[in-house]
């Protein structure tokens, strides 16, 4: 509508402009306004709809889930891996910590493959988690990893993990 209304201007203003220039002028000035677009065609939501806006300090967030068990904040950080069976899971670089996301009552996903490597902005929960044996394992099988790599957990990991209700991959 604003287009028009400029194009409008335009072509009053400059009334004696052959035909041929006044769409000239009508093509640059749509141009102009439709390249001024604010959405990112790279960037893709998964789960709740969250902004790019107030990613809190990894560094304290970690701190207070030490203290709590469990804080909700919005991090970035970087895809390391997905799971490859369903999507369900996916490894974050955050700073030097490797976090495992996974995804509020299972209720969306992530692509499978192509995601390593690109920005991700999370919202959800941080805690403090014990991951059994039989669990990394199953990760491990996601993973595609080899028999004797599964075999070879034999520990609960005492990490960071993360709840998303919301993912910004970037």
């Amino acid at each position: 509508m604003i287009i028009y209304e400029i194009s409008l201007i335009i072509f009053e203003y400059k009334s004696k402009l052959d035909p041929v220039n006044k769409i000239l002028i009508y093509v640059i000035v749509f141009s102009i306004f439709s390249c001024n677009n604010t959405t990112d065609s790279n960037v893709n939501h998964y789960g709740e709809k969250i902004s790019t806006k107030n990613i809190s300090d990894f560094k304290e967030v970690k701190q207070l889930a030490k203290k709590q068990g469990s804080v909700d904040a919005k991090i970035e950080g970087t895809i390391i891996s997905t799971c490859l069976n369903k999507g369900c899971w996916m490894n974050v670089r955050v700073n030097q910590d490797t976090i495992l996301v996974r995804f509020k009552d299972y209720g969306f996903f992530v692509p499978k493959e192509g995601q390593e490597n690109k920005q991700v902005i999370m919202r959800g929960a941080v805690k403090t988690d014990t991951i059994s044996v039989e669990m990394l394992r199953h990760y491990a099988e996601d993973a595609k990893l080899s028999i004797e790599e599964i075999n070879k957990i034999t520990e609960p990991d005492y990490s960071l993990s993360f709840l998303a209700d919301g993912v910004i991959i970037k």
